[in-house]
């Protein structure tokens, strides 16, 4: 939220998103119960031009640009060795902890996370799924298909039980500028309502 009122590109509002991180670091309770579960976060920062993934682990990120096709996230690092931007002692710090020996191609999802890389596109997960989803209609996505993916229960997009899906979103960025941006939301707590 603080990136798209302090922000008026993608990219600018990538910067105010990791300086907040470095600032105040993250936090908080994901759940209104009792029970205490937290989490780091990953972001879909997009603009008329350009598009980013931002994920974060503590104070660390990093960040991809979108350079085409199709992108998702999902409870789950993603982004391995394509990295364009990052946090200044991303590596050091863990060369330090001896999640990477320095040597080999540095991949933040296989350092930062427990998920093994060359499983994520294949295992039966939301973020596999998803993917799936977006790549069947690569070329051809529009909104009302973007809503059908978001309402998508046997994928797990859209979670029901003791995590349920909270809400969704879909934007229209025409990348012409006299165009107008055009942006859906679920008005109740599940998206296939």
């Amino acid at each position: 939220r603080l990136g798209l009122e302090r922000a008026d590109t993608a990219e600018k509002a990538l910067a105010v998103i990791v300086d907040l991180l470095e600032k105040y670091g993250q936090g908080g309770n994901c759940m209104e119960s009792h029970m205490v579960f937290t989490y780091h976060n990953s972001f879909l920062i997009a603009d008329r031009k350009e598009a980013w993934v931002l994920e974060t682990s503590g104070k660390y990120w990093a960040a991809e640009k979108v350079e085409g096709g199709v992108r998702n996230i999902s409870n789950q690092l993603s982004i391995t060795t394509k990295i364009d931007r990052e946090h200044p002692e991303l590596k050091e710090y863990a060369k330090s902890k001896g999640w990477w020996d320095g040597e080999k191609e540095f991949d933040f999802a296989a350092t930062y996370s427990y998920v093994n890389t060359a499983r994520m596109m294949t295992s039966r997960g939301r973020y596999c799924e998803g993917y799936k989803l977006l790549n069947k209609h690569k070329g051809s996505i529009t909104s009302e298909i973007m809503m059908q993916i978001l309402r998508d229960k046997e994928s797990g997009i859209n979670m029901e039980g003791g995590f349920m899906t909270t809400g969704s979103m879909v934007s229209v960025l025409p990348q012409q500028p006299n165009l107008p941006c055009i942006h859906f939301f679920t008005g109740t707590p599940d998206p296939a309502r």
